[in-house]
């Protein structure tokens, strides 16, 4: 059975940093496709970046250039660090993980409890 955990949430003020972790358990990051997405109060869970079996990355144009990707195979650990954190940053963030490779898509197959965010002005 999959589990994924998402840690390292928290409030913090603009133009400060996070790394958020998402430990999978039953299941290999390093071979699938694995994803970070946002959540606000009445929208939509949206993409903001993932990573490929292969390594290759995409990002979210809110995201790019500020928050980075990657993950420790040996830990099985998906990690997202965000830098220059901006208010509009603030949500319910969540990792997913599936065998397909589903960029932005939210048909992902398994998810995680979801971690808050929060960037005060």
């Amino acid at each position: 059975q999959v589990h994924l955990v998402e840690s390292g949430g928290g409030s913090v003020q603009a133009g400060g940093s996070l790394r958020l972790s998402c430990k999978a358990s039953g299941y290999k990051p390093g071979e699938h496709s694995m994803g970070w997405f946002i959540q606000t109060p009445g929208k939509g869970r949206e993409g903001i970046a993932d990573i490929d079996g292969d390594g290759t990355t995409s990002y979210a144009d809110s995201v790019k250039g500020r928050f980075t990707i990657s993950r420790d195979n040996a830990k099985n650990t998906l990690y997202l660090q965000m830098d220059s954190l901006k208010p509009e940053d603030t949500a319910m963030y969540y990792c997913a993980a599936d065998s397909r490779v589903l960029a932005f898509s939210t048909e992902y197959r398994y998810w995680g409890q979801g971690t808050q965010v929060t960037v005060s002005p």
